[in-house]
């Protein structure tokens, strides 16, 4: 089931966002990039924020958030800012699930293009953003260690 998030949902937001980035960063990364007490608080910090403005959805599973996705207005354009599936739901179609509900939300907003940004050295979500559609940006397509990646919505 695909569900807006709430309050109530923080902990377990912010507990997957920890698992599922370790797994992408660990030796990529020095360990309190991803996963040090600072970075745990901006990271509840901007979940709670992203929770309040509303463009959070979650996938649950069993009564439990196996899989979240953050999307807003940046800079003019939508901006998918975080999709992330717990590593012990993946392979099940639950990105697939979320990336469908942020598209079908984006569609009924009247965008027409969207952009993110993937850790180049995450081959996972990139074949994963690929397969989805999702294209370089010819104007910009790398902002630091990330790859910048745009959807045009038909």
């Amino acid at each position: 089931m695909i569900r807006h998030a709430t309050a109530d949902d923080l902990d377990a937001i912010a507990a997957l966002h920890r698992e599922a980035r370790a797994t992408y960063y660990r030796g990529h990364l020095p360990p309190d990039a991803y996963d040090g007490p600072a970075e745990l608080a901006r990271t509840r910090a901007g979940w709670t924020a992203a929770v309040g403005r509303g463009g959070v959805l979650c996938a649950e599973r069993d009564g439990e958030v196996a899989g979240v996705a953050a999307f807003r207005p940046a800079d003019g354009v939508m901006t998918l800012t975080q999709l992330h599936v717990a590593p012990a739901h993946w392979r099940h179609g639950i990105g697939t699930e979320l990336h469908a509900a942020c598209v079908a939300a984006w569609r009924d907003a009247g965008v027409a293009t969207a952009r993110l940004e993937v850790f180049e050295h995450n081959a996972r979500a990139r074949s994963f953003y690929a397969r989805h559609g999702w294209l370089p940006d010819p104007k910009r397509p790398k902002e630091g260690n990330h790859l910048v990646l745009t959807l045009r919505l038909r």
